[in-house]
């Protein structure tokens, strides 16, 4: 018996240790983007962080490198949490959390122009297009990993902190889209970006010290 629980111990451990390394890894790609934030005096949208001829740009690639890194070991460590719901249990919370870290890693490397302009109209480029594109994708898909771990099965205080997350993301983020795309409250827009951005980030947190807790906590399962 003891034979056969030693792997699955160590198994368990490296779960565990690379929820923790993951969390983080997001943790500090969090403050890296507020650090960066608090250095510009106007109003931006996240991305503008990145964008081209911004002092902030090279600390932002980092921290969506990060992002992608935590974003990832915390989805590998979480690959067994399953959704109930049909609809939901198609793919995995995992599976939709590394989608999204594939679009971050691509919206990373294709930063949007100075000024992050709308890509429509007269300031259409294919670069701009490319990176929003690439967010938006990213966005949409840990929100869909929060919604699934919403229904999750087994894991009943995760489900309930990711439904509240999932309805506070989609809505403040949605509204802060809303007002960019309108010219409508630019600079009110922007702060709802963030704190979207900065709920979904501690959500990623929250879920790798869950899924840390669990694993490096219970014993093995025959």
């Amino acid at each position: 018996m003891t034979t056969l629980a030693s792997p699955r111990i160590a198994q368990q451990m490296l779960e565990g240790l690379t929820a923790v390394v993951g969390s983080i890894a997001v943790g500090v790609a969090l403050i890296l983007i507020w650090a960066s934030r608090l250095t510009i005096p106007r109003e931006l949208y996240v991305s503008e962080l990145g964008a081209e001829g911004e002092p902030t740009a090279a600390i932002f690639e980092v921290a969506l490198l990060l992002i992608v890194f935590g974003g990832s070991a915390v989805a590998w460590a979480a690959r067994r949490v399953r959704s109930w719901p049909p609809v939901l249990s198609f793919g995995s919370p995992a599976l939709s959390l590394w989608v999204g870290c594939g679009f971050f890693l691509v919206a990373s490397q294709v930063t949007c122009t100075s000024g992050c302009p709308l890509p429509y109209g007269p300031s259409f480029t294919w670069q701009d297009f490319s990176h929003t594109l690439a967010a938006v994708l990213a966005f949409a898909a840990a929100c869909w990993a929060m919604i699934q771990t919403s229904f999750a099965r087994e894991h009943k205080v995760l489900a309930r902190l990711s439904i509240g997350t999932a309805i506070a993301v989609a809505v403040i983020a949605g509204t802060g889209g809303l007002f960019s795309l309108f010219r409508f409250q630019v600079g009110l827009g922007s702060r709802l970006e963030f704190v979207a951005t900065t709920i979904a980030i501690a959500w990623l947190m929250m879920l790798g010290t869950v899924i840390a807790a669990r694993a490096l906590r219970r014993p093995p399962q025959s």
